[in-house]
């Protein structure tokens, strides 16, 4: 993360000539200092992609300002667009059950400042991991998920996600399937990390389903939730190789070191405003 305090713009509309000229001068015009961009034209669906890094310091003017003068230019281009500020940290939600790897690693990332966000509380469905995460000062809410209840228990898991002030639920491996309507309720804010290289092995069991095939790589995914299982548009992934001689117990346990890995990048990139949603797909700017 940058020391200097940034606004950072992301943006995406229909792709013409003379798109980074105009955004490029209405900040020059303002004095402002560009610190980092990146682009994608998506020759496809005909749209452009952008993210800019502008140092706040180089304005006159808060943030506030810099949205209303940016809204004319952005109605211009015909921009679905934000403008978020380094200086307001990210307010992380985390769900967990009871795999505890994913979980331990982002307490550890975020307890050591690698993760620049508040996370306000955690939620489960078990009570396991109570005493680690009030250990770390963080408020801990049990909301039971059974069959008969499963639609309560969602309700409550936004109710108390709005308490929290929440920007982004992580499911930190999270085993419980999140109804429509909680999906719907809040898209492109709900990631989810999968113990597989999606879109093979989707569901439960990915690694054992993974042995059963022989396949020589398995992986890692961290996507967004949407109401279809498994099949949000994809943040980041990774793989590690395997073969014949690995059991499902060491795929288990390699699996769980990717995991960590991809989640906390995922998840670093969607925190740093890298992620913007292309369709069912991603432009990443790493």
């Amino acid at each position: 993360m940058h020391a200097q305090r940034r606004y950072t713009l992301t943006a995406s509309c229909p792709d013409r000539v003379g798109i980074v000229a105009r955004v490029a001068g209405f900040i020059a015009g303002h004095g402002g200092w560009i610190l980092e961009t990146g682009h994608h034209a998506d020759g496809e669906a005909q749209r452009y992609f952008m993210r800019i890094e502008i140092k706040a310091a180089s304005l006159t003017f808060d943030l506030a300002e810099l949205r209303r003068r940016f809204a004319p230019v952005a109605g211009e281009l015909g921009m679905e667009w934000r403008i978020a500020d380094s200086a307001v940290k990210k307010r992380i939600v985390v769900l967990v059950s009871q795999q505890e790897h994913c979980l331990y690693d982002l307490l550890a990332r975020w307890q050591s400042k690698e993760l620049d966000v508040e996370i306000p509380c955690v939620i489960s469905n078990h009570e396991t991991f109570r005493g680690l995460v009030e250990w770390h000062g963080i408020p801990f809410r049990h909301v039971p998920v059974t069959a008969e209840k499963r639609r309560e228990a969602s309700a409550e898991i936004a109710r108390l996600f709005e308490e929290a002030g929440g920007d982004i639920m992580v499911l930190a491996r999270y085993m419980q399937i999140l109804p429509p309507e909680l999906c719907e309720k809040y898209p492109g804010r709900i990631i989810n990390i999968h113990h597989s290289f999606l879109p093979s092995f989707v569901g439960a069991r990915p690694y054992h389903q993974a042995h059963q095939r022989g396949v020589k790589l398995i992986g890692a995914t961290c996507h967004y939730v949407t109401a279809e299982l498994d099949a949000g548009p994809i943040i980041e992934q990774d793989t590690v190789r395997i073969d014949h001689a690995d059991t499902v117990d060491d795929l288990v346990r390699y699996g769980k070191d990717i995991e960590k890995a991809v989640l906390a990048r995922g998840l670093r990139y969607h925190v740093e405003d890298r992620v913007l949603l292309n369709g069912n797909r991603t432009v990443v700017f790493r």
